[in-house]
Formats: structure tokens, sequence, C-alpha cells
């Protein structure tokens, strides 16, 4: 899968998702309501990384970077905000690791009636 191919499929991810609004050409930002939940992030401040940034319920931050930092990254400047990255330009992506993590984000900001209606494991990304 090329980059553009994974690029788009996030996009699909994220934008199947209630009321999300897609913004952006190099870096995209997802939000719900004006409230952002996700970005697409190619070299984030010269990181040289293609990845997906999204909120992290606390802690999760932590243990994931610990589970596999080869994959999850913590995100110049939005880190310190409870933010977390994983890779999308390694080998292999598992998406429904990122559908995993786009949704728990977006859960973190959407209203608590939209949130109510995204069930993870009802939706295939």
């Amino acid at each position: 899968m090329s980059d553009t191919e994974r690029r788009q499929r996030l996009v699909d991810v994220c934008t199947g998702l209630p009321e999300v609004v897609a913004e952006g050409e190099g870096h995209i930002r997802f939000a719900v309501r004006g409230k952002t939940f996700a970005y697409y992030l190619e070299d984030h401040h010269g990181d040289g990384r293609i990845a997906v940034c999204c909120k992290a319920p606390p802690g999760d931050q932590e243990a994931l970077v610990a589970m596999d930092p080869e994959r999850f990254h913590l995100p110049a400047y939005l880190a310190r905000y409870g933010w977390i990255s994983l890779r999308l330009d390694l080998p292999t992506v598992d998406w429904e690791e990122v559908w995993e993590l786009v949704v728990d984000s977006y859960r973190l900001v959407a209203s608590k009636r939209l949130a109510a209606t995204v069930a993870a494991e009802a939706i295939q990304a």
C-alpha cells in the first residue's frame, strides 16, 4: 500500500464517523463540531515519519510507547496534552488498531450523544 493509499484510508476511517470534517492538504485535521480528535501528520516538525496522531485516554501514552516504541511515539508539542502518534509509514499497518485509536479519541472530544452512536466493534476499518 502506498503512502497516498494509506492517507486516503485514514481519511475514510475518520470521515466515516458522525459529523467529522477533514481539513488540510499535507497535514490533515479531523474534527467533530470544531473539536480536533485526530491528525494525519507527514514529517511533523521534521521527525521524518508519517503518522496518525490522536488524543489518548489517560495513561495510554506511556503504555503504548513502552509496548512498541517503533510504531508509537509522542508527537512534538501535542504529547503534553495527552496525544499519541502511530506510524503509518511502516511496512505493515494494523488498521484495526488505527480504528480503535481514532474511535477512542473521537469519543474523548465528541458530545456524549455523538460518542454513544459509535460502536467500534460494529464498524470495519
